[in-house]
């Protein structure tokens, strides 16, 4: 799993309609690239759920992209694998620790929301 550089997030507010930026960690695994939620359904989560697409935003390079929420089966092993090595800040939101078995991170897994990010042309 590779950390990519901080990133910001561009999504359009579900309710005010207006842009709302927010730093995030874009994850490369296995050739996708995947925003996990730590924190839970936070602000930016809510309204990528019902945008559907963001624009990230690394230094002067801009990219639109959509964003597919993964199911729980598919999130799963990504939470597992996103835990060795985090921080104490971020392992305080989860109820399972990197050595706890699959099936814990399957019930875990909707309290973190994974999406996979898509390059739009």
């Amino acid at each position: 799993m590779k950390l990519e550089t901080m990133t910001l997030l561009s999504v359009r507010g579900r309710t005010s309609g207006k842009i709302r930026t927010t730093p995030v960690a874009v994850i490369e695994l296995d050739g996708d690239r995947l925003l996990i939620a730590p924190f839970g359904s936070v602000n930016w989560v809510r309204n990528l759920r019902a945008e559907g697409s963001a624009t990230l935003t690394r230094g002067r390079h801009r990219e639109r992209v959509s964003a597919v929420e993964l199911s729980t089966q598919e999130a799963a092993p990504i939470l597992k694998k996103s835990l060795v090595g985090a921080p104490s800040f971020v392992t305080n939101y989860f109820d399972v620790t990197q050595d706890s078995p699959l099936a814990d991170f399957e019930r875990e897994a909707p309290r973190h929301p994974v999406f996979r990010l898509n390059t739009l042309s």
